[in-house]
């Protein structure tokens, strides 16, 4: 069975965004997934000294999800034009944290991208993009982008979902 993992980089607009997206999943489409809400995961700041105390209790949990997971979505917001610190945060601790092999945890995995942003998101988007290939994983090209001018537009919500799941190895 395919499993899917959506990832909430913020609260507020972008959890309920990443919620309409795991609701979308399992209702709507009958497919297995389910949310991590990254904030809400209160991770150390990952640096040499934090990681020489060890990994945290929670990140095993983490791992042991991400690994099993087909494909992902990362609903994040842009803040000053980049990634939400807790996102590349998350993705610091990964690296070190998976084991010698630590990229088969998101390597070759489908990934697709939504903002909910009051900037626009684009900026974010792009680097959160860059950020994922550089690690090996495949991104969709179309995104769902919301905002306080733009709402959420349905016939972009499902495709980018019909396109994750025609990606992911089933």
């Amino acid at each position: 069975m395919s499993n899917i993992v959506v990832l909430a980089g913020s609260n507020n607009k972008n959890l309920q965004l990443a919620n309409e997206f795991n609701d979308y999943l399992n209702e709507q489409i009958g497919i297995e997934s389910s949310l991590i809400d990254i904030v809400d995961l209160d991770l150390p700041l990952y640096t040499n000294l934090s990681q020489a105390k060890g990994a945290p209790k929670v990140l095993g949990e983490i791992l042991s999800t991400l690994i099993k997971a087909n494909g992902f979505v990362f609903v994040i917001p842009e803040y000053n034009g980049g990634v939400p610190p807790v996102v590349t945060n998350l993705l610091a601790w990964i690296s070190v944290s998976g084991g010698s092999d630590w990229r088969a945890v998101l390597n070759g995995k489908t990934v697709a991208l939504a903002t909910a942003s009051g900037g626009g998101g684009f900026h974010a988007l792009m680097a959160l993009r860059t950020q994922l290939s550089y690690i090996g994983m495949n991104t969709i090209g179309r995104v769902v982008k919301t905002g306080p001018n733009e709402p959420l537009n349905s016939e972009d919500f499902v495709a980018v979902n019909n396109l994750l799941i025609d990606s992911i190895k089933i």
